[in-house]
């Protein structure tokens, strides 16, 4: 029952974090598109800044942005942040319920640190939190006044997080908590810069005081910084079903192609929501093209030479039954498991053949399997089974 209630939170916290997640980002790329998108027009008011005239639903809009607020403000004036908050709240709970409650099989790899449950745990909350606090005091230091020497520092802090969780967690916990470090400086902000610096203008504003133009300035340089995070991080997040990305040796080394790659391809969508045109953006395709063929060849997988020894389908049965049907059967060995992930199982010669290909990409090509090496699999038997694969493909 335990392991089914925690199946079920899992199921219940990522359903609630992807629902908060879309309002997230959709609210993040309809203001940088609507911001890029205002227009000064003929009779305006003197206090509007610019205004759009958009189409959807059957219906027109006409927007138009105050850049000081209007004399009077009504009761149900929307703020644009609960959907971050609880992107936040309910990607933190998934963490745990995925990642700290199973810390020894998602979140540790002896192979690469021996640690326990505790210490794993400790190293992710305070990562998190150190990393929004270094983000932070770059962005306010001298440093963040220029974009672009800010961009290389935040691409660097990024890189060494990066470096640090592929020394210290498995494979799939280091990607999850670079998706979680730079979500958490997103989020933290919302929370922390963007919401309270807002609130401090329109407050100002409507006691008729002029407002500090540093709070405007901060807001709007975080929202950008979020804007331009945005699809890196969704890689991330999404990472741990690829083992070619997260079983990968040097996977800190695809995490700097993921931030080119969508940062570029952000910037090109933001520009062209500007009037930016393709011959002006041409340098992002390249760009994000080189980023991809670059990632595809780190990622092909390696061709070994197994030699001219035949493996014995006993050999390989054993392997499997040590490292894989613990988990990969009709009644699992492992406590938190109640039935055979994917519904694949590994019980047999005959269903070991059926599933050679997602063998070989999750045991041989990476050590994505067994979760967390925690059967502690060699790379001896890793050869062996490759070996064996290939010789029931030909």
């Amino acid at each position: 029952m335990e392991s089914f209630a925690a199946d079920w939170l899992n199921l219940l916290f990522r359903w609630a974090h992807l629902i908060a997640g879309v309002g997230w980002i959709g609210t993040s790329f309809y203001f940088i598109g609507l911001d890029l998108s205002l227009r000064k027009r003929e009779g305006l008011d003197k206090d509007v800044y610019g205004s759009a005239w958009q189409v959807h639903g059957g219906g027109f809009y006409n927007v138009e942005k105050y850049l000081v607020a209007p004399k009077k403000l009504p009761d149900d004036l929307v703020w644009f942040k609960w959907e971050a908050y609880l992107t936040w709240v309910t990607g933190f709970a998934l963490l745990v319920v995925q990642y700290y409650y199973n810390a020894s099989s998602y979140l540790i790899d002896p192979n690469v640190m021996a640690l326990e449950p505790w210490q794993a745990i400790s190293i992710s909350v305070a990562s998190l939190i150190g990393g929004w606090l270094i983000y932070d005091g770059i962005c306010r230091s001298p440093l963040g006044k220029n974009t672009s020497v800010l961009a290389v520092c935040l691409f660097i802090l990024i890189m060494a997080a990066s470096i640090l969780f592929s020394h210290v967690f498995s494979g799939r916990g280091a990607l999850i908590h670079v998706g979680a470090f730079v979500g958490t400086i997103m989020a933290v902000n919302v929370f922390g810069i963007i919401i309270p610096n807002q609130k401090k203008v329109a407050a100002a504003l409507m006691r008729g005081e002029e407002p500090e133009a540093r709070f405007g300035i901060m807001g709007k340089q975080r929202s950008v910084h979020n804007n331009y995070l945005t699809l890196p991080v969704l890689l991330m997040m999404v990472s741990n079903h690829y083992p070619m990305l997260t079983g990968h040796p040097h996977s800190w080394l695809l995490v700097a192609l993921i931030l080119i790659i969508g940062g570029a391809v952000r910037h090109l969508l933001n520009r062209h929501e500007a009037g930016d045109s393709f011959k002006q953006l041409a340098w992002t395709f390249p760009v994000a093209g080189v980023g991809v063929i670059v990632a595809m060849i780190m990622t092909a997988p390696v061709e070994r030479d197994y030699g001219s020894d035949r493996v014995t389908d006993t050999v390989v049965m054993d392997i499997v039954q040590t490292h894989c049907t613990t988990c990969h059967a009709t009644n699992p060995s492992v406590d938190w498991v109640d039935e055979a992930p994917q519904g694949v199982k590994l019980e047999s010669i005959a269903d070991i053949k059926r599933y050679l290909d997602r063998i070989k990409a999750q045991s041989v090509d990476s050590d994505a399997m067994p979760l967390g090496n925690e059967t502690g699999m060699t790379e001896d038997e890793r050869t062996t089974l490759g070996a064996w694969i290939t010789q029931n493909k030909e």
